[in-house]
């Protein structure tokens, strides 16, 4: 099949530095800088296949995936490969459903089961396999170390700083509601077998001097406000994201926090105890990402923010139109990066998608 001409009207160098000074807020960048937390593997495999991109590679070849991850990002614009350890290895009970998107997940799309976890119980806790720190493998930052084109910089992030979201993941959230009650002292150790889970994960992505930013990703609301209380989540949650703060911190590295929902109540929290350096996730149902601007923008970088809804709904005219919009409101004075409200899933229309990263590029 012959490759698409080009998305992209205009061309742009990649600058990782240029980043960094965006996530800081030194002063207005000279262009726009492009960020996503996720882009799932179908759009990822449809792009690098529609423009040719691994033409002259064989999947056959070792690190394949990471050779197009490279490729994909930069032709994308994007300054950074985001990755993490091999594989963290906690397991989950998952569910599975058809794939209804276009661009369909092979086997479906699986959702967590959230009725029963695997750790209801003490005896639960203790039977439950628990990943060995001591046998957690980095071969494939080590490769990025190496390879990583020198105007590109690594996110330390992908399967990392779960704290809120594996509570509910190992309890099942309808579990995890009455254990709040019932069993806070199970709570309490799962809590805290994940701190020390991350705190061995997270040094072993900040040895590598070419992880420049630690990304967390944890989902600790909804639309209209945090999934458990936020006495809660100071207990059981915020110390974990505080202890990846600190680490990044000491080790010179920003520390980014992904979180959907509603999280008035615990943004004070998150700038003045957690210490986060860049907020990611809005939804226009709970607060657009000019009204967080406005208002934390002189004190964090905010990340993305057009709607994943709206991307899908929209039309490429519109989506140009909102792009030129959020960039007028965001852009001046650094600490701002284009994207979507949450990730590339691989039911928002490709062309939208381009079309939004490309009209960053034109601004």
């Amino acid at each position: 099949m012959p490759k698409a001409a080009h998305p992209f009207s205009v061309n742009i160098d990649t600058d990782g530095e240029g980043l960094l000074r965006c996530l800081r807020r030194e002063g207005t960048p000279q262009r726009v800088h492009a960020i996503e937390l996720l882009i799932d593997e179908e759009i990822k495999a449809t792009i690098a296949d529609r423009y040719g991109l691994m033409e002259d590679v064989s999947p056959d070849q070792e690190h394949y995936l990471l050779q197009r991850e490279i490729r994909v990002q930069r032709f994308l614009g994007y300054d950074y490969v985001r990755w993490g350890v091999d594989d963290v290895g906690i397991k989950i009970d998952r569910l599975t459903a058809d794939d209804t998107a276009t661009l369909a997940r092979t086997g479906g799309r699986s959702f967590v089961n959230e009725h029963r976890g695997p750790i209801t119980t003490w005896e639960e806790f203790h039977a439950y396999p628990w990943p060995d720190t001591q046998k957690i493998t980095v071969r494939q930052l080590e490769w990025l170390q190496a390879n990583l084109p020198a105007d590109m910089c690594i996110i330390g992030s992908r399967g990392f700083a779960h704290f809120a979201e594996y509570l509910t993941w190992l309890m099942g959230y309808e579990t995890l509601c009455f254990a709040l009650y019932d069993q806070r002292d199970l709570v309490a150790a799962i809590s805290q077998r994940l701190i020390d889970l991350y705190q061995v994960v997270v040094q072993q992505m900040l040895q590598f001097d070419r992880v420049k930013i630690i990304w967390g990703s944890d989902d600790m609301g909804f639309r209209t406000g945090t999934l458990i209380s936020p006495n809660d989540l100071r207990e059981f949650v915020l110390p974990g994201h505080r202890a990846m703060a600190q680490a990044s911190h000491q080790a010179g590295r920003l520390y980014l926090l992904h979180s959907c929902g509603k999280l008035d109540a615990i943004m004070d929290d998150l700038l003045d105890d957690v210490g986060i350096d860049g907020l990611h996730s809005f939804e226009d149902t709970i607060k657009t990402v000019q009204e967080t601007k406005a208002k934390y923008g002189h004190r964090i970088a905010v990340l993305g923010g057009i709607d994943v809804d709206f991307l899908c709904r929209s039309d490429q005219s519109a989506v140009r139109r909102r792009t030129r919009e959020t960039l007028a409101c965001c852009q001046g004075g650094g600490g701002y990066c284009l994207g979507t409200g949450n990730s590339v899933a691989n039911y928002i229309p490709l062309d939208n998608y381009l079309a939004m990263l490309d009209e960053g590029r034109r601004f």
